[in-house]
């Protein structure tokens, strides 16, 4: 392999030099986004590839911030040594921190920032979250999901800020506002990427269609059911509801989007030329990147190379292949030579790539050093989470006043009281999330042994106390287990009968009961109403979750709002606008 010296394109002008330079395997190697564990730096500096990415789950070993530097800067250097040395750029799904990495801050899931409404907070977590993934190498955070969620069935509630459009478009424009900073080429920004374009979050349950040729499939397909569905609306709810999301953080500069697995009224976004092409880019006037979802086109046609026909014409720039990027790379050389892919649509999408890494500051022959590695999982950042987590916390009944807990004994129940794994939920460490001490933080139980002096806590993970133990306070949290995506649709959002359990043990030990809530969404608290003297939405607090036990305590106030409509009963998860009063309205919250 020949090495060159690295090109320093200068806007269009240079840009167009570049691809005049490029041959046609080159062009496709730059749609291309190959996962880390299918591809070595050796092979990607071969291809000249476009992009590596670690999906969740993917992580060096040892999983640490200085392994994960050294494994992106393996990745990196290599480019530097394919034909015509253009960079490449690694991304990573930093969805509520770079919570890939072990010991990496991570800040509530993004209903709990939706339940602070506070886009300057928001703004300040999605810095810190920038700068901590800029520290390992990587320059491009999958994230904001901007989806407004009207089903809380849904596995991905808790990805996106809520179910009002209004509040989500605040978010998201805070969101890119934060990743991106002020300037792009600052080594402390990455590029955001607003998903998962468009209308993911309003999939009707049990519309999932299923692809027979995906051989994976069947594993999953059983828990799948509202998750890459079909969005049956009609195109002024679309534009009203789905796209203004969108169109508020492409304001703020975003340049990289998300096609969406879902279909609207039947046709798979991935393959919506009208929707990628004519809406987003024309309409709207997008010049950025427009990338796929992982293994996304793989949906649109049994025959991978129709897939990839469909897929770019209809306005995919870069695919998430993840794995045969070889034969990716194959049939888009091939679907070109036959006509089948123009050369000009082909040329726009290497164009819109090399427009990013320039953006990016990537061709710059003496790129800015990266942030120091010690800041990633920093106190400053962990302060910050714990802040977001307090302001997260929504007290949703609390007739009595029993909140903040003042002094005294306290009995504290549940083992989600002492699990950072329950905490963080999804997309942590791996795709699915996992339970118990898998990364570094605080639990709520530590945050209560925080204030020792004042309250004399007394732990006990069943709740199985002997008779005779008695508190003025007892406090019983309860956790949906991990989960992420489709494996987290969920038909029935009752708590479970661990649950109740739990809160029927502590009842005759206490003169007032708190529940805690550690959710991805509104959970069904009806057949636990009369037994609660409060109850307290904690959300997904991530690592922090110290944060929580500042709020009950009265370190902190509580000021979180709901940021979606919470059902009363099981008839209205999916019918809150025809089936009654919820059972509380978003915006609720008994603030201090």
């Amino acid at each position: 392999m020949t090495s060159v010296a690295q090109p320093q394109p200068a806007g269009e002008a240079g840009v167009t030099d570049l691809l005049q330079g490029m041959t046609l395997p080159e062009k496709a190697a730059q749609l291309t986004q190959a996962e880390k564990n299918s591809i070595t730096p050796a092979e990607a500096a071969e291809l000249g590839i476009g992009s590596v990415l670690s999906g969740c789950g993917g992580n060096p070993e040892p999983n640490s911030p200085s392994a994960w530097r050294a494994m992106v800067l393996e990745y990196l250097d290599a480019a530097q040594r394919s034909r015509l040395g253009i960079p490449l750029l690694y991304g990573t799904d930093a969805v509520h921190g770079h919570a890939n990495v072990v010991g990496a801050t991570i800040f509530p899931h993004n209903i709990g920032l939706g339940a602070a409404g506070d886009p300057d907070l928001v703004e300040a977590v999605c810095r810190a979250t920038a700068v901590e993934t800029a520290a390992t190498g990587a320059r491009w955070a999958f994230t904001p999901t901007v989806a407004v969620a009207l089903d809380p069935r849904w596995g991905r509630t808790y990805e996106a800020f809520g179910d009002d459009p209004d509040l989500v478009s605040r978010l998201a424009a805070a969101a890119v506002r934060g990743l991106q900073g002020a300037d792009l080429a600052d080594e402390e920004s990455v590029v955001a990427c607003l998903k998962h374009y468009v209308g993911d979050g309003g999939t009707e349950w049990g519309s999932l269609a299923t692809h027979e040729w995906i051989d994976w499939w069947e594993e999953w397909r059983p828990r799948w059911q509202i998750d890459q569905g079909d969005t049956r609306i009609d195109e002024a709810t679309l534009r009203s509801v789905h796209l203004e999301p969108f169109r508020h953080g492409l304001a703020q500069g975003a340049l990289t989007v998300m096609a969406s697995y879902n279909s609207w009224n039947g046709q798979k976004l991935h393959g919506h030329r009208r929707l990628l092409t004519d809406v987003l880019k024309g309409e709207l006037g997008f010049e950025g990147v427009v990338i796929s979802d992982w293994l996304g086109i793989d949906q649109l046609h049994p025959d991978p190379y129709r897939c990839v026909v469909l897929a770019i014409e209809a306005g995919i720039d870069m695919v998430m292949v993840p794995f045969e990027y070889r034969r990716f790379i194959d049939n888009v050389v091939a679907a070109v030579e036959k006509g089948d892919l123009s050369t000009q649509r082909l040329d726009d999408a290497v164009r819109r790539i090399l427009h990013v890494k320039e953006a990016l500051g990537l061709f710059e022959a003496d790129p800015p050093e990266l942030p120091p590695i010690d800041v990633v999982g920093c106190d400053t950042h962990r302060a910050l989470a714990r802040r977001a987590v307090a302001a997260s916390v929504v007290r949703l009944t609390d007739p009595a006043g029993v909140l903040p807990i003042g002094s005294g004994p306290v009995l504290v129940v549940g083992a989600a009281a002492d699990d950072i794994g329950l905490q963080c939920g999804g997309w942590t460490i791996e795709w699915q999330g996992g339970t118990g001490p898998i990364t570094v933080g605080t639990t709520i139980l530590d945050g209560f042994r925080q204030r020792q002096a004042d309250l004399d806590i007394r732990f006990e993970p069943t709740g199985r106390f002997d008779e005779g133990v008695r508190a003025p306070v007892g406090i019983v949290v309860v956790a949906e287990p991990p989960y992420a995506e489709g494996a987290g649709d969920r038909g029935d959002l009752s708590l479970s009968e661990d649950d109740l359990r739990l809160v029927d043990r502590l009842r005759p030990h206490v003169d007032r009961l708190v529940l805690v809530l550690l959710s991805g969404r509104p959970l069904l608290v009806d057949s636990v109403l009369d037994r609660c003297d409060a109850i307290v939405a904690a959300w997904l607090p991530g690592s922090e979750g110290a944060g929580v036990a500042d709020v009950l305590t009265g370190r902190r106030p509580f000021t979180g709002r709901l940021p979606r409509r919470w059902p009363a009963d099981v008839s209205q998860v999916n019918d809150l606008d025809h089936g009654g009063m919820p059972q509380w309205q978003r915006g609720h919250g008994v603030i201090t």
